[in-house]
């Protein structure tokens, strides 16, 4: 058995794989954030070596190749903070560390699957912290700061795209947008936003809002206060430099948070977006299934979660123009998210409370 840990740092991968015995098997290869390609191939290469099975091991800030790496029919392991040592600001724990925690006793990290993806195993958490937040969310949504949908007294909904910018999907989704004339959303990875920087170029120059989805898709109650604020401020520089426009829009990975994160995110000053329509293209579902799913789901302010990068999309860039000529038929005008956001009652500093 060969263990691979993939690990994540400010300029791209590692991958250190060790044998039974803990001894390497390979020299560290390290890989820039635009070779996801590049890692699947070689991890690919090393489970067809004779008599040897392989798994891949990744942690909870990772969220961004697990999808790629279970696309390619590789066995995908997550290892939880609890088994790990304290993480940099802006990085994971050490390749070898992963890989040396799946060799003592892989039984105790959870198989990852294509359905449920980085959470594995962690969904009835998320739930319970999304639960647990209701009340820290309430001053921010009076100052304006946190919405999932905008009036149901307007037809104007949203398009939003998560986890690029990731070629050749993004690509393709800007190609469609642009056919049709529709304004969409980008919620951008840092990590590969610094790398890609033609396509937040691109989707500057035609009019899309561009917002921040953390450096490298971490599940946020893993986080510390100074880690959640490097990977939201470093996205901005990312975004920034590759030619876009940071706005003060933040979507959460997951939409996981705790009322700490609630609380975290409010001081930061960003205004959250959720959303009220999920197709689940990241599960790559037939283009007919997210058309469909989306067109019954979608009401007059809905904010519909679509994605460009994270794995293989080319099901939703095939989905997209039914899905669009489906909802204008509707009478539906596509606007940008910050067209939704409700109109602030109060402002937050006469509102904020501790959270409970």
């Amino acid at each position: 058995m060969l263990y691979a840990g993939v690990s994540w740092n400010s300029a791209g991968y590692e991958v250190e794989v060790v044998d039974q015995s803990g001894r390497p098997a390979r020299s560290p290869a390290r890989f820039a954030a635009d070779e996801r390609n590049g890692i699947v191939a070689y991890l690919r290469r090393l489970a067809q070596t004779p008599e040897q099975s392989l798994v891949a091991v990744v942690e909870s800030t990772n969220g961004v190749l697990d999808g790629s790496l279970m696309a390619a029919g590789l066995e995908v392991y997550r290892a939880d903070p609890w088994m790990l040592s304290q993480r940099p600001v802006l990085a994971s724990v050490p390749a070898r560390t992963l890989a040396d925690t799946a060799r003592r006793d892989l039984r105790q990290l959870t198989r990852l699957g294509i359905s449920d993806g980085t959470l594995t195993g962690r969904l009835d958490e998320l739930q319970a912290g999304i639960a647990r937040s209701v009340a820290a969310e309430q001053p921010l949504k009076r100052a304006g700061r946190w919405f999932g949908n905008g009036s149901r007294e307007s037809t104007d909904i949203a398009l939003t795209f998560d986890d690029g910018p990731h070629p050749p999907y993004t690509g393709g989704v800007l190609d469609v947008l642009e056919r049709y004339g529709v304004p969409a959303t980008f919620f951008c990875v840092g990590l590969h936003a610094g790398v890609h920087s033609e396509e937040i170029a691109r989707m500057a120059e035609a009019g899309h809002l561009i917002g921040n989805h953390t450096w490298s898709h971490a599940f946020l109650p893993d986080l510390t206060r100074s880690q959640l604020e490097e990977q939201i401020e470093r996205t901005n520089e990312a975004i920034d430099g590759a030619g876009g426009t940071p706005t003060r829009y933040f979507r959460p990975p997951y939409g996981a948070r705790t009322p700490e994160v609630v609380g975290w995110l409010g001081d930061h000053g960003v205004t959250t977006v959720l959303w009220d329509v999920d197709a689940a293209d990241w599960a790559m579902p037939e283009p007919e299934k997210i058309a469909t799913d989306v067109l019954e789901r979608t009401r007059p302010g809905s904010v519909i979660l679509l994605h460009d990068g994270g794995g293989d999309r080319s099901n939703t860039v095939a989905a997209l123009p039914a899905l669009i000529e489906g909802l204008l038929e509707r009478g539906h005008r596509f606007v940008l998210t910050d067209e939704l956001a409700q109109p602030v009652t109060q402002p937050l500093a006469e509102t904020v409370e501790e959270p409970a």
